[in-house]
């Protein structure tokens, strides 16, 4: 019996064994279509997730900072940021509506103006507050800019935060965008009680919150538009001024979900000879470019995100054009050696443009402009801030540096010929910007 049952086991041995193969063979090809199924759900989702990023995050670049050096510099070498580099859109808007606010004159109004006191404001700066800072004349306080053919829309402090409510408005640039981001908290903040108002420490980006109306008005350090390594809102006093041309993405991961934005940049490109670190590069090399050329760079990178991104109808976007500096006084008053030191009153010679504002920047960031179309609102504010050479703070400010005794005795050496105080050329700026809102 034995040997049968054992004759008998070994005859069915053969079909349990291909039993069980097929067994396993069905475990594995479930197995398998389980995986791809898994596979094809997860890069399901991540395509999803990745539509839903705007194409400039996308890329990570390994960020530069202050303390980022080329390993050798060479030549530049002629590369460009491809955009819309054979087409162009509808003509660059100016925001002009019912005639040109930027052609006019400066009309001396002690009644209606300034809009606000430089000591009631607790967000005011001391590189602005001249008043505060010595300046005794205070008449650069008391001048409206009137238009030639039509009247800026009256300032209204309630109306401007209903536009504003539930909405984050975001400069970004340099410490004159700065300036114009303070001027607009001074403008705003009054009627804003004490405990439903704050205001974040100086940082890359620094926001001014008012709770009642759920809104905010920020301002991102970005002098240069993209990635460099002086993006460091204090330390940014380097030897070397090294870009990403082809990158902005630690600022625009800060700027992307901004509902107003008000961009500058200028003159940060006129201190000599740009580096450049492409985004690809890993071994640290840089080329090197004029400053005009290199704006041109970062401008069109800044250019392809608005016009990749930019839906006009949900979002504004501004850009101000170059703010003039006044450093020659001969410009205005042949055979005199000073600067805005001491100037009192606007000038008047309608044609008047100083050596400060380039034209030919302007006429590359104009076409650069033309080719967002309506995307993008410009505030040419160059011309009408041209008179303005009584408006900058001079001596007037906080100097964080020491000045030397040499200094002290010839105050032209050391006068701020760039900034403007507040209250002031800014605030027209920002009535500007509210009469295009």
């Amino acid at each position: 019996m034995v040997q049968i049952s054992a004759w008998k086991w070994s005859k069915r041995r053969p079909c349990f064994q291909i039993t069980f193969l097929i067994f396993m063979v069905l475990i594995a090809a479930t197995s398998l279509l389980n995986e791809l199924k898994v596979q094809h759900f997860n890069h399901h989702n991540q395509q999803m997730q990745s539509d839903h990023i705007p194409n400039s995050k996308k890329l990570y670049p390994i960020e530069i900072d202050r303390f980022t050096e080329c390993s050798s510099t060479v030549k530049y070498s002629g590369r460009k940021i491809q955009w819309n580099e054979n087409d162009r859109l509808t003509s660059v808007s100016n925001g002009e509506k019912e005639c040109d606010v930027f052609s006019g004159k400066w009309v001396f109004d002690n009644t209606s103006h300034p809009l606000y006191i430089e000591s009631s404001c607790p967000y005011m700066s001391d590189q602005l507050a001249c008043h505060k800072h010595g300046r005794g004349d205070l008449n650069y306080q008391y001048w409206r800019w009137q238009p030639n053919d039509c009247n800026l829309k009256r300032w209204n402090v309630t109306e401007m935060w209903e536009k504003l409510r539930g909405k984050r408005l975001m400069f970004v640039g340099d410490s004159l965008n700065r300036g114009q981001w303070i001027s607009l908290v001074c403008l705003l903040q009054s009627v804003v009680p004490v405990n439903k108002r704050s205001m974040s420490p100086n940082a890359h980006l620094t926001i001014f919150r008012a709770e009642e109306y759920n809104a905010s008005i920020e301002f991102l350090w970005a002098p240069l538009l993209v990635d460099s390594n002086s993006d460091d809102p204090v330390n940014h006093r380097l030897g070397d001024r090294i870009i990403r041309p082809d990158s902005a993405y630690r600022h625009l991961s800060k700027w992307a979900d901004a509902d107003i934005l008000v961009f500058n940049t200028y003159l940060w490109w006129r201190q000599g000879p740009v580096k450049l670190l492409w985004k690809s590069e890993e071994n640290g090399l840089c080329e090197e470019l004029d400053g005009q050329g290199a704006m041109e760079l970062a401008m069109k990178t800044w250019a392809k995100w608005v016009d990749s991104e930019v839906n006009h109808k949900k979002r504004r976007v501004f850009f101000v054009t170059m703010s003039p500096t006044h450093q020659w006084s001969r410009e205005w008053n042949p055979e005199s050696e000073g600067n805005c030191y001491g100037e009192n009153r606007p000038i008047t010679e309608k044609s008047y443009w100083g050596s400060g504002s380039d034209l030919r920047t302007m006429t590359m960031v104009e076409d650069i402009l033309s080719r967002l179309g309506s995307k993008v609102t410009v505030l040419n504010i160059t011309q009408l801030s041209e008179y303005r050479k009584d408006g900058h703070p001079s001596i007037y400010r906080k100097f964080w540096e020491s000045l030397s005794p040499e200094q002290l005795s010839k105050p032209e050496s050391y006068s701020d010929c760039i900034h403007w105080c507040l209250p002031g050329v800014p605030d027209v700026w920002n009535e500007l910007l509210f009469h295009f809102l």
